[in-house]
C-alpha cells in the first residue's frame, strides 16, 4: 500500500540544476528517514543524502556542497535539489524511506528510480 513516487529527472547539460521530489503516500504513521540512493552502469548503488526525523543530514562527499536534501513533512515529501551537476552523478536516482507502518514497526521502501543525464 505505501508507494514512493520521484519525478523531476532529466537530461542536463554539466553545471546545469535539477530538483528531485520523492512523494509518500499510504498508511504512514511516521517517517524516520528519507533520502536518495543512485546507482550508475557498472557500479553499486550508493547513498547520496538523506534526511532524519530530527532533520540529521548526510551527504556523499562526491556531492556535498552540490547538492541539498530537504522535505516537506506535511507532504510526506523529500527533495534533492542537485545543481553545478557533474558528468559523473549520471545515474538512476532512487528514493528509499524507512517509514513507521506501524506506530512501532518501521519497514524500508524504494521507488522506482528516475534517469539523471549529465552530458554536453
Amino acid at each position: 500500500q505505501v508507494q514512493l513516487v520521484e519525478s523531476g529527472g532529466g537530461s542536463v547539460q554539466p553545471g546545469g540544476s535539477l530538483r528531485l521530489s520523492c512523494a509518500a503516500s499510504g498508511s504512514i504513521f511516521g517517517i524516520n528517514f528519507m533520502g536518495w540512493y543512485r546507482q550508475a552502469p557498472g557500479k553499486e548503488r550508493e547513498l547520496v543524502a538523506r534526511i532524519s526525523s530530527s532533520s540529521i543530514t548526510y551527504y556523499a562527499d562526491s556531492v556535498k556542497g552540490r547538492f541539498t536534501i530537504s522535505r516537506d513533512n506535511a507532504k510526506n515529501t523529500v527533495y534533492l535539489q542537485m545543481n553545478s551537476l557533474k558528468p559523473e552523478d549520471t545515474a538512476v536516482y532512487y528514493c528509499n524511506a524507512e517509514l513507521l507502518t506501524q506506530r512501532t514497526i518501521a519497514d524500508n521502501f524504494w521507488g522506482q528510480g528516475t534517469q539523471v543525464t549529465v552530458s554536453s
